[in-house]
């Protein structure tokens, strides 16, 4: 190595949010994460992401538990450690867009509840479904992370990714994230990357990758040695597969070198020794798959994230047409193109491949479309990197003019009008929010949450926070 300046790799620890999220659907309890907490706020790690993606609607749906609950335990529990969420732009936890003012107060209230960092993102990196998000935190103090999602095509160029991070950071965000939610990021493109982000900005460059298609430790060590600041790894019990790669492992491969992170193995070696007759357990019971553990080559082959080949086959075999697998695999990246080149992240991975399956399974193109894709279509997710497909475009709308501006532009205020309809269950202030995110399943918690007594304390519920607008 040439430069022996030090520079310690910071790490983000995902085992209580992606790393359960990607191997375990999200069953991870509060009950499971408390024991560890003391030992976890021990460690010095950058951030402990916990918090976010489908842990709310997981929590609510599977646990009924209060996510906000098991936000304000976490927070008492790390007193030295700064709590990490991921957060979907405009469609904040869920799978449409909200107006600005109910974006506003949950980025409002999941900081006065405890998070620190809030990792924003966008299906189709569309930065304008961003900026609500981004200045909420910047108000509330909080860190603002903009994620870029990672993916390929001849318009994902170098210059895209740095044309990008300088609006990142003239939007006002506080670091970068390389979200490649598909671990499609190969390792020397990694170096490239990092490399080109490095001498275009001065924000933090935090790396974001999973193992499923075998090369995200790899793309880590590139990473790190062209300047990435921090990475994102799962302890071992819930790493690698689907997940991310070990945290120790990563903490030994950068032992007595300029990255080291000065993190302590014997004390990690405790916090795995608690996760691991939990995966066990998974294992047992089949919550966790043995396949999501090994390595799915076709994810490199086919650009297309693990989850989303589960989906398509599980599709396939109900359709009774599983041979036409590989037929769906190519209609993929045609409708893609048709869409625009979106990365395939959530929402637009389960958009994309739902509509190639429809299109092979139906004999023709478009012929049987779902609601989804009219919404890609008519501009209501933002804009894509290309232009639609104008023909598929017009086939699919009709005369109906598309909207180019902020889709969020066009929505009426609604945290009013959501307060009304919750009132008579309403036990907290953020009771508002979980309601306005998933509707139908919060009236379900709350009235189990009401059927147990379990009564929130207004003790620790954030009361005091007034509410936006200011």
């Amino acid at each position: 190595m040439v430069d022996q300046i030090k520079k310690p790799l910071k790490i983000t620890e995902t085992i209580l949010r992606d790393a359960h999220q990607s191997l375990i659907a999200t069953r991870m309890t509060t009950q499971q994460m408390l024991p560890i907490v003391d030992k976890m706020d021990q460690v010095g790690y950058h951030s402990v992401e916990c918090w976010g993606g489908a842990t709310f609607d997981a929590s609510l749906r599977f646990l009924k538990e209060d996510p906000w609950m098991r936000l304000r335990k976490l927070r008492d529990g790390f007193k030295n450690t700064k709590l990490q969420m991921l957060f979907r732009g405009q469609n904040i936890l869920g799978y449409n867009h909200y107006s600005d003012d109910v974006v506003e107060y949950f980025v409002q209230k999941s900081i006065a509840n405890g998070i620190d960092i809030i990792r924003i993102f966008d299906c189709f990196n569309d930065l304008r479904n961003l900026q609500t998000a981004v200045k909420a935190a910047n108000k509330e103090k909080g860190h603002a992370q903009i994620a870029l999602a990672y993916t390929l095509g001849d318009s994902y160029t170098l210059d895209y990714w740095k044309d990008m991070a300088k609006k990142i950071e003239e939007m006002g965000a506080d670091s970068i994230c390389i979200k490649d939610m598909a671990g499609l990021l190969l390792p020397y493109k990694a170096t490239e990357l990092v490399e080109a982000l490095k001498e275009t900005t001065s924000l933090p460059i935090q790396m974001h990758t999973h193992y499923t298609s075998g090369v995200a430790s790899m793309t880590y060590l590139k990473s790190v040695e062209a300047g990435a600041d921090v990475i994102d790894t799962a302890m071992s019990p819930f790493s690698m597969g689907t997940s991310q790669p070990a945290t120790e492992v990563m903490v030994e491969t950068f032992k007595g070198t300029p990255y080291d992170t000065g993190l302590d193995q014997t004390l990690l070696a405790e916090i795995a020794d608690y996760f691991r007759p939990m995966q066990e357990d998974a294992l047992r019971t089949g919550l966790l798959n043995p396949k999501v553990l090994g390595v799915d080559i076709k994810t490199l082959l086919y650009q297309v994230p693990g989850g989303m080949l589960s989906n398509l086959v599980s599709q396939l075999k109900e359709a009774k047409a599983s041979d036409k697998y590989y037929e769906v695999l190519e209609e993929i990246a045609r409708v893609r193109k048709d869409f625009g080149e979106p990365p395939l992240v959530t929402p637009s991975s389960q958009i994309v491949g739902t509509q190639a399956v429809l299109n092979v399974l139906q004999g023709e193109r478009y012929k049987m479309v779902t609601k989804e894709t009219k919404k890609i279509l008519s501009g209501e997710f933002g804009q894509t990197i290309k232009p639609f497909n104008a023909e598929v475009q017009k086939k699919v709308i009709g005369d109906l003019v598309p909207i180019t501006c902020r889709p969020a532009d066009l929505i009426e205020p609604q945290l009013e009008k959501f307060k009304k309809e919750v009132a008579q269950y309403s036990q907290q202030d953020e009771d508002v929010l979980t309601y306005a995110l998933f509707p139908a399943v919060a009236i379900e918690f709350f009235k189990y949450r009401e059927a147990q007594q379990t009564k929130v304390d207004v003790k620790v519920a954030d009361t005091e926070s007034i509410s936006y607008p200011v």
